[in-house]
């Protein structure tokens, strides 16, 4: 989906108001015109001073932001625009603690904010697989435990399974998926969701990642440190990426919210080459996603 680059002056000067905010989300959700979504009849009437379109033919009242990620937001859309320009090109992430201030809301309404879109990243780029040539790893995301253990056998420490795809001389398109520990069930359940069956694996010597030679062209090296390194150079290269990425802005995450980070970071790792379209991308993301209850992100 091509989209165009937009500065940060320019997105605040064009979307300044509601109605300009508005106007942009019918054109996205609604470029031929108003279509029902119970119906699909397109003749309606405009109910002035609500903002509600309904429908001619079965009566259905909808709003411009109804059945989308702003399903009744009390939030201003000027500063749902302003949230999805920070989050999307600032990427070293951006705390609830600065959204708030930027924008004006309260820390939990920041905080919200940032979960929901969230939400919209990880089902955006859970429609596409890794193809060709993928490095699979294992990162192990927290602090060190007493024992002073460091990566697997840490009992601080979150294990997370990545997958980088090889593009060029680079890294192309990455996973990354939160998991109990590094077995076969859950090493095989995440290469089914997110890698193509006609990929090729580059895995290390870990018994679980062998283990998918069973479905998949596979090679794998009994590697660690330097070596591990040289073998999986991109997959090492994103892990270092993250542990930036949350030691810069996020300290402290647990591992019960790691994921939405891992998602965040994914999106915009995934779209790096089109830092200042993700604004757009990401606005119509949240118009592709459904409502997302405050009790679904607890």
């Amino acid at each position: 989906m091509q989209q165009i680059a937009i500065s940060l002056i320019e997105w605040q000067k064009r979307f300044a108001t509601e109605e300009a905010c508005i106007e942009h989300l019918y054109q996205i959700r609604w470029a031929d015109g108003f279509t029902c979504p119970q119906c699909a009849e397109k003749h309606h009437y405009f109910i002035n001073g609500y903002n509600l379109y309904e429908c001619a033919s079965c009566g259905k009242r909808t709003s411009i932001t109804a059945g989308t990620l702003f399903h009744s937001t009390k939030i201003p859309l000027v500063k749902w625009f302003t949230a999805i320009y920070f989050v999307a090109v600032d990427k070293g992430g951006i705390s609830a603690e600065r959204l708030s201030q930027y924008i004006q809301v309260t820390w939990n309404t920041a905080h919200l904010m940032l979960n929901k879109l969230r939400v919209a990243m990880k089902e955006r780029d859970a429609i596409y697989t890794l193809t060709d040539t993928i490095e699979l790893d294992t990162a192990y995301i927290g602090g060190r435990d007493t024992g002073g253990k460091r990566g697997k056998g840490s009992t601080t420490k979150t294990s997370v399974l990545v997958a980088c795809q090889e593009s060029g001389e680079g890294a192309g398109f990455l996973k990354m998926q939160v998991v109990s520990s590094e077995n076969t069930a859950e090493v095989e359940a995440f290469c089914e969701r997110v890698v193509d069956p006609d990929a090729y694996l580059k895995v290390d010597g870990s018994p679980a990642l062998k283990s998918l030679k069973r479905r998949y062209s596979l090679d794998s090296q009994v590697c660690s440190g330097t070596s591990s390194k040289q073998w999986l150079p991109w997959v090492h290269i994103t892990i270092a990426n993250l542990k930036r990425f949350l030691l810069g802005t996020f300290h402290g995450v647990s591992g019960d919210r790691l994921q939405g980070y891992l998602d965040e970071f994914c999106y915009r790792f995934n779209r790096r080459w089109w830092l200042l379209e993700i604004p757009e991308r990401l606005l119509y993301s949240a118009l592709c996603t459904n409502p997302v209850s405050r009790s679904a992100l607890l």
